[in-house]
């Protein structure tokens, strides 16, 4: 495929600012994911308090997004938007000034790890919404999504390795100032696009009556709940296999901060190669029976990656886990974007967020809980067992309801997504 069709969307000004500004943001927002839990840790060396920790920072989107998406629906998604990575940058400005200034608390950054939390339920439910408007011909929607995949693994590459060069030569302080450094470029790139927004329609229902709107029509769309179902499966089961890394990369492998940050660069490196196949995979491929094939690569790599005690073998599954992950991470958003009309598309959104972010907290938990019973690789193990179930049973629905119209409405056409 030539370039020039790879990175087609990047032809809209507002999605190229767009592209730049989270492309720097990123990098910082990964230096941080990897040094709280670095952090973390290192003060207490306990799997449970990896998961409380994991738990407080994303039990937020489950309990706030379906609101935040009807928010976006009637509200500007961009001014949303903006407030919150304003708020984002605001929050690593005080977890970097506690650690700099040596006030180890863990309870402080559990309660700052929470906040991030509502934070996010509220960006990514705006972020994902506003994507069409950023771009000028809405048959690229397919490709910024992919390539918005690409950008969020390309700094899941580079930040965890720059993070583990930090970690061990300067702690986890400059981590959280370099994140909350590089929100300046997301903030200026959002101030200078030039948006032509269409006011949302008005009207006089409550906020908790289009929640019932936005449930009712996932009710009427099987193909649509089945995608989100999976993906929750997923959050519960197999992404939160993650929150262990550390444990295996100092118990297991014997290694320390820099052996942790090859786990999620080479996550990231399996990650970011997805999203460039789903970047030029062309539109109207079949991706219920994509977003299986992925789950089920996702769930085996993470068996194969739980009883290795080969370093280079571990880090050839877990990079292998990270394209499945991210394969039906994007293949799940592009589904619900393109099969749904544009008054829905926000509280669409929040449940795409729910399943992908909302269900993670609660895998986190219940990781951390049986770990600190009996042992890391065992409960990875039993994780991706779980996952491949899943799977193999989504693959099975699919190939059941092959060629039968399940859906109340027909698939929607470009044209009707905005």
């Amino acid at each position: 495929m030539k370039p020039s069709q790879l990175f087609r969307s990047l032809r809209s000004r507002n999605y190229r600012l767009y592209f730049t500004g989270q492309s720097i943001s990123l990098i910082g927002t990964w230096m941080q994911r990897m040094a709280v839990s670095w952090l973390v840790y290192r003060l207490t060396h306990s799997s449970l308090m990896l998961g409380i920790v994991g738990f407080a920072g994303l039990i937020p989107s489950m309990l706030f997004s379906p609101y935040a998406g009807t928010l976006s629906d009637r509200h500007s998604r961009y001014r949303i938007l903006l407030y919150s990575q304003i708020a984002s940058m605001l929050q690593s400005g005080v977890l970097a000034a506690i650690v700099l200034l040596k006030y180890y608390n863990i309870t402080a950054i559990i309660a700052l790890a929470a906040a991030q939390g509502v934070i996010n339920a509220f960006d990514t439910t705006s972020r994902q919404s506003l994507m069409v408007d950023l771009i000028d011909n809405k048959e690229d929607l397919p490709n910024a999504i992919a390539l918005n995949s690409s950008m969020v693994n390309l700094a899941r590459l580079l930040g965890p390795a720059f993070a583990g060069i930090i970690l061990s030569t300067f702690g986890e302080g400059i981590c959280f100032l370099i994140d909350f450094l590089t929100f300046i470029a997301v903030i200026v790139s959002l101030l200078m696009m030039r948006l032509q927004l269409i006011a949302p329609p008005k009207t006089d229902t409550n906020i908790w009556q289009g929640l019932k709107e936005g449930y009712a029509y996932l009710q009427q769309s099987p193909k649509v709940r089945s995608a989100i179902m999976m993906l929750s499966a997923s959050g519960i089961f197999l992404m939160s296999f993650n929150t262990l890394t550390p444990v295996f990369a100092k118990e297991v492998f014997g290694g320390d901060a820099e052996t942790y940050s090859w786990f999620a660069s080479i996550t990231g490196l399996g990650a970011l190669s997805s999203a460039i196949y789903l970047a030029g995979r062309k539109p109207g491929k079949d991706l219920l029976t994509f977003i299986g094939i992925a789950a089920l690569v996702f769930g085996i790599s993470v068996v194969a990656f739980s009883r290795v005690t080969s370093l280079p073998l571990a880090l050839l599954f877990i990079m292998l886990s990270g394209a499945g992950m991210m394969a039906q991470v994007a293949a799940t958003n592009t589904y619900v974007q393109t099969n749904v009309p544009g008054h829905m598309r926000g509280r669409m959104i929040s449940y795409y967020a729910m399943a992908f972010q909302g269900t993670l907290p609660i895998g986190n938990l219940l990781t951390g809980l049986v770990a600190h019973r009996i042992g890391a690789p065992l409960t990875v193990s039993l994780q991706g067992t779980a996952g491949i179930i899943c799977a193999a049973l989504f693959i099975w629905g699919v190939y059941r309801h092959r060629g039968a119209n399940t859906e109340t409405k027909p698939r929607l056409e470009y044209s009707d997504i905005v």
